[in-house]
């Protein structure tokens, strides 16, 4: 049996390792707690974050089509809520450390990419300090193995394509030389390949890089080239692509609807000393909301000016519908040949309406968005449908809200002044109010122009990266590649892929009459070819 002072001992001794464990658990739980606040505070701040984007979302989905958020922009602010969650669970799994730290899963609301296939693989063998058994020291045998991936890269490097010709002499004939012939090149005597050059140009017109910055990113692997030697590179390609620039404008206008509008382009004016404002005319063909056969296709045109006259001028052989803004050069088109026929613009006479609810909260303005908006939720049902079936639903529940519309928007113009914002707006709509309802009567037509603007946006993003066009022929150049690179994306191509191959085609003499196998629509890929 224990002594008292025996008992006593075990006692103090308990009691010590009571209290240990207490402070341990008490030293986990504020750990926990220091890093629940963590987490609390930062889920705080996300869901303000969030709280702004859905605000800004209502906005895109409900505001004017010229208000909407620009995509990059939404993508900004969710990379802005990516990255702070990024830091938040880094900082959380550095407070879990220890010795028997938990792998954390992987939640499935992220989205951590796919690692394709095609991708060249390099595998690294990780083996344990010791290959004996810990308990009898025996050998051990291999009974699996983990395996994961993870995403490397090998930044771009450029190389130096070293091209041999032998020449071959014959010992008994000293004059007989044979040799094969040079290929031809795309800057003749220069040093770029198609594909350096059609990197640059896709580099300047698709990622939106000038010329300069391209430069020091050369210079930073030792190549030594001036801006003006890559601006020579991009006008000699966009001397090889004109014939297909002027063959993709061609099948556009052979189209029987296509979609026109035009966008400011800031271009150098040395003669006095700043820039003029020249225009590049978009003219686009996409018949894919109503199933149509025809593939979709841009093209740009560039004009020192607006004059009316360019439009006419771009559009001569045109014959079909053409859906545009109201300018006033279209109109004119319309007037001179009977054969165009014009499909203006639902987006542009709503915004008309949000321009006066926003400065003045009409609600007369408001009423007018809200019947328009009706329209649009039909079209947002029928898209992707034929065009039968779109004219058929468009009868059936478009033409009824058009034709309470009208009557709506005189009633309210006899109640307000005819010198107001909002009366100019209504007139704007029921001036013209036949080609506004032309969609109704043809499946084909689109409620909006909104399939040309996106076609723009590339111009105007390049617009803010590049500052202004160095000369007219420099626009010119711009219109050429911008029409090139769109169409190929409009055709699911890869632009550089398809940049370089129809390049390197050309310089080694595509004849001219078989022009159109180069068509993004008509392009086949040599290596699918050959697959």
């Amino acid at each position: 049996m224990d002594s008292p002072t025996a008992l006593q001992d075990k006692s103090k001794d308990e009691l010590i390792a009571l209290l240990l464990a207490r402070e341990a658990a008490a030293a986990e739980i504020q750990s926990k707690y220091a890093t629940a606040q963590v987490r609390c505070e930062t889920a705080e701040a996300e869901v303000e974050k969030l709280h702004l984007l859905i605000k800004q979302l209502q906005r895109a989905l409900y505001g004017r089509r010229s208000e909407r958020l620009d995509a990059d922009q939404l993508q900004l602010g969710l990379e802005d809520v990516e990255q702070s969650l990024g830091t938040t669970e880094a900082a959380a799994e550095e407070a879990e450390a220890g010795a028997q730290r938990r792998r954390r899963p992987s939640t499935a609301r992220r989205n951590r990419g796919t690692l394709p296939k095609h991708l060249p693989r390099e595998e690294v063998l990780i083996e344990p300090e010791a290959r004996r058994c810990p308990c009898c020291n025996g050998a051990l045998h291999v009974i699996g193995e983990d395996v994961s991936e993870q995403l490397d890269v090998v930044p771009a490097q450029f190389k130096v394509k070293v091209i041999r010709r032998p020449r071959y002499g014959c010992r008994t004939c000293e004059g007989a030389v044979v040799q094969a012939p040079a290929p031809a090149r795309i800057v003749d005597g220069g040093m770029p390949t198609e594909a350096v050059v059609a990197h640059v140009v896709i580099s300047k017109y698709l990622d939106h890089l000038p010329l300069y910055r391209q430069a020091q990113i050369y210079s930073r692997q030792g190549i030594d080239l001036d801006r003006s030697t890559l601006a020579n590179w991009v006008g000699r390609a966009a001397w090889w692509l004109k014939p297909l620039h002027e063959r993709l404008l061609a099948e556009i206008v052979a189209s029987g609807k296509i979609f026109a509008d035009d966008t400011p382009v800031p271009v150098l004016d040395p003669g006095r000393g700043r820039t003029k404002t020249g225009r590049l005319w978009a003219y686009a063909r996409d018949d894919r909301p109503w199933q149509g056969t025809d593939p979709p296709a841009v093209a740009y045109v560039y004009s020192e000016d607006r004059r009316h006259r360019h439009a006419i001028d771009h559009l001569g052989s045109f014959t079909g519908t053409l859906q545009v803004d109201a300018f006033a050069g279209f109109d004119r088109l319309a007037a001179e040949r009977d054969a165009v026929m014009l499909a203006h613009c639902w987006a542009h006479t709503r915004r008309k309406f949000y321009d006066v609810h926003q400065a003045t909260a009409s609600p007369i303005a408001a009423e007018a968005m809200k019947r328009i908006g009706k329209l649009y939720a039909v079209e947002e049902e029928i898209r992707g449908r034929s065009a039968g079936a779109r004219c058929r639903i468009r009868t059936e529940k478009s033409r009824p809200l058009l034709d309470d519309l009208k009557p709506w928007l005189e009633a309210q113009l006899g109640r307000i002044s005819g010198k107001s914002t909002l009366a100019q707006a209504i007139r704007y709509a029921l001036t013209r109010w036949q080609t506004l309802g032309r969609f109704i009567d043809d499946g084909r037509i689109e409620i909006d122009t909104n399939t040309v603007e996106r076609t723009i946006r590339p111009i105007a993003l390049g617009r803010k990266n590049h500052l202004f066009a160095g000369s007219d022929g420099g626009a010119r150049t711009w219109a050429i590649h911008a029409s090139v690179i769109q169409s190929a994306r409009l055709n699911d191509l890869e632009p550089f892929a398809y940049l370089k191959d129809i390049l390197e085609r050309m310089v080694q003499g595509h004849p001219i009459n078989r022009l159109d196998e180069l068509l993004p629509w008509n392009y086949t890929n040599p290596l699918d070819k050959a697959a």
